[in-house]
């Protein structure tokens, strides 16, 4: 009697999609530890498109032929969420949504799918997570009861496909990525294959139907959407929604969108209706900004073509320490720390003996660099233990060599300043000189960090 053959397998790294013939304690790729998993080797093959119901062959045609699309994009009625897409949702794109476990994803999808329902559009939220009963009371809670939104609680690919084909709803939302499995392969569910071959060929359905299918993918603790890095250049648009557990509200912001913006984000608040649309995320950020203190500084910041007003705090005290501590939240601390060393060689500052606490009130991340000229600002206000004119704000960056440099969009910065009532502007003299009359507000430009001192503290 002849043994049977044995099945052929490698290990799989859970974490990037390394493969190796046996296992490793540590990944190549990645440098993570203890993330081979032996997998069933699976031999590549083309899609079937049968499977799918397709059977024209693609055939290369001069770009100058082929024929426009006639649809334009599929609004959500969301505004935020148009404005993070590109201004609705292109037909036949495949997004990918991730955030942190109980952010929200869940339920932004949910209110955007009862949106496009309420318009009499049929759309499909296919649940691995929950129950029906469950996503029915998730909708209860969100007051959506439309119709047109058919919830399938199923794991199964080809079911899933089946129920695409059969419905042909205008918009899919797959939620999560990571529990749909192949019955074509023997791997586990969330395990590299299953999501890249689920991926793969809900891309392909959502191609040839036409139809915008939205993912939902599970983070990392490091904050990444876990699973292959293959499944984000595969899809056309990725968008993570960023906030933090004690602030009410949420950030949907696109890291990828091959239709739109990758800068524009979306202000959302969460209330026991779900997700709100924040309409002016300045006087969102600034509502509690009360009683100004030193080291509190308000700086215009461009997400987008958007801008907004953060408050910049800072708190400066002396360190019981040999070394000084350097803290920042919303700021990038490297950035801090380059520019406590021009404070101490340009301005004759010294923080050597002093510890740094910098924030960015609400929990909102700025990234651009004329945040420069507010961070010296503010530090200096707290280590001066002078209070900055509440009716002022700043922006610049700010060089080695201790020059004020100009920044982008600075006219759009110094009206949305001048709306929210603010009645002066510290700005880079490059910037002042080229803009043109801005009412309500007086424009103070300055060339070096040491004269933006000498005006903030006379």
């Amino acid at each position: 009697m002849m043994d049977m053959a044995k099945a052929k397998t490698h290990f799989v790294c859970q974490s990037c999609g390394y493969q190796a013939p046996k296992w490793l304690g540590r990944c190549p790729g990645c440098q993570e530890w203890n993330t081979f998993v032996e997998e069933r080797v699976i031999e590549e093959r083309a899609p079937e498109r049968d499977l799918f119901g397709f059977e024209a062959e693609a055939v290369p045609l001069p770009i100058s032929e082929i024929v426009g699309a006639e649809r334009g994009r599929l609004q959500i009625g969301i505004g935020e969420f148009d404005r993070v897409l590109g201004g609705g949702i292109v037909f036949g794109s495949v997004i990918l949504v991730g955030g942190d476990p109980g952010i929200g994803k869940s339920t932004l999808l949910l209110q955007a799918m009862n949106q496009l329902a309420s318009k009499g559009q049929k759309v499909l939220y296919v649940s691995g997570e929950e129950s029906l009963q469950q996503t029915r009371m998730r909708a209860e809670r969100l007051g959506i009861s439309s119709p047109q939104l058919f919830v399938v609680s199923e794991t199964s690919l080809e079911k899933i496909i089946h129920d695409i084909q059969t419905h042909r709803p205008s918009a899919v939302v797959i939620d999560s990525i990571q529990t749909i499995y192949s019955s074509d392969l023997p791997s586990v569910p969330g395990s590299i294959t299953q999501v890249r071959e689920a991926s793969s060929r809900l891309l392909y359905l959502a191609k040839h139907l036409s139809i915008p299918i939205f993912l939902v993918g599970h983070v990392t603790k490091e904050g990444f959407i876990a699973g292959p890095k293959v499944l984000e250049h595969m899809v056309d648009t990725v968008l993570y929604i960023e906030g933090e557990a004690n602030h009410a509200f949420r950030i949907l912001r696109a890291v990828k969108n091959r239709f739109g913006s990758t800068n524009e984000i979306g202000v959302f608040e969460m209330k026991d209706s779900g997700l709100i649309e924040v309409l002016s995320p300045s006087e969102f950020f600034l509502s509690e900004r009360t009683q100004p203190a030193s080291g509190s500084v308000v700086m215009p910041s461009i997400e987008g073509s958007r801008p907004i007003l953060i408050e910049l705090q800072a708190l400066v005290v002396p360190t019981p320490f040999g070394l000084p501590r350097r803290t920042a939240q919303g700021v990038d601390a490297n950035r801090v720390s380059l520019l406590v060393a021009v404070m101490e060689k340009r301005l004759g500052i010294h923080l050597n003996n002093q510890d740094i606490f910098l924030n960015i009130a609400g929990g909102m991340k700025v990234e651009e660099p004329s945040i420069d000229l507010g961070v010296i600002a503010s530090i200096s206000s707290s280590f001066k233990n002078q209070m900055i004119d509440p009716q002022m704000v700043v922006f610049g960056e700010v060089g080695l060599g201790g020059e004020v440099r100009g920044v982008s969009q600075s006219e759009v910065r110094v009206k949305e300043a001048s709306r929210l009532g603010f009645r002066r502007c510290l700005l880079p003299k490059q910037n002042q000189e080229k803009m043109k009359g801005v009412k309500g507000i007086e424009l103070i430009g300055v060339r070096t960090a040491q004269e933006a001192i000498n005006v903030l503290f006379k």
